[in-house]
């Protein structure tokens, strides 16, 4: 063991506050479930990627469902929110279809993989599972079609609607233009998504 590696892990295992140590724990565990999907991923695994014993890691998670709960709430919000800065970003529409579009694609891009565990997990058949990805659907919906229904005048269930519409073509596509190994660049196929968008929704007239 070099020097380095005993540093690194003294490092880990050091005392951390209760809030930075569920940071580290959530890091670590997200590298295993990414890889290895949430039935082959142990808590021995976990708790040995963030350096850290067992009974630490039960500390804060009772169980492995729970951590793996922990994470999809985590990685929503994340996307959620970042869906409402884009909205918030500008005034101009056009450019709010394509700043979530861009979202959606920096989302799947995301070098920690966390997508996977809400666009693609293994536990889909679990209803705690099922139920965060449907709240996320419809939350992300949601932030989009209130700017729908202000500015086209839709009724609500109208503008959601449209707003699913948006948002499920915008993570499909980011999916797959990541599947296809990137062979067009992310630049040119967020643009190419937000022209399709753009000349569907962009149809319905602002209102004054």
């Amino acid at each position: 063991m070099t020097a380095n590696t005993v540093a690194d892990s003294a490092v880990r295992g050091a005392r951390l506050p209760r809030g930075e140590r569920r940071l580290q724990l959530l890091a670590a565990a997200q590298e295993v479930f990414v890889a290895q999907g949430y039935h082959a991923a142990a808590m021995d695994e976990i708790a040995d990627r963030a350096g850290v014993s067992k009974p630490v890691l039960y500390q804060h998670f009772p169980g492995k469902l729970d951590l793996y709960l922990a994470l999809l709430d985590a990685s929503a919000d994340a996307l959620v929110a970042a869906i409402q800065e884009a909205l918030d970003s500008t005034q101009d529409n056009k450019q709010r279809v394509a700043a979530t579009i861009q979202t959606y694609f920096d989302y799947v891009a995301d070098p920690g993989g966390a997508f996977r565990l809400v666009f693609e997990s293994d536990l889909t058949g679990e209803p705690a599972v099922r139920d965060r990805v449907d709240r996320l659907t419809h939350l992300c919906a949601d932030a989009v079609s209130q700017t729908i229904a202000e500015d086209a005048g839709l009724s609500a269930p109208e503008a959601h609607l449209l707003a699913v519409g948006l948002t499920g073509m915008a993570q499909v596509s980011a999916r797959y233009w990541l599947a296809s190994s990137g062979t067009i660049p992310r630049d040119h196929a967020t643009r190419l998504l937000a022209a399709l968008s753009w000349r569907g929704i962009g149809g319905f007239p602002r209102q004054s």
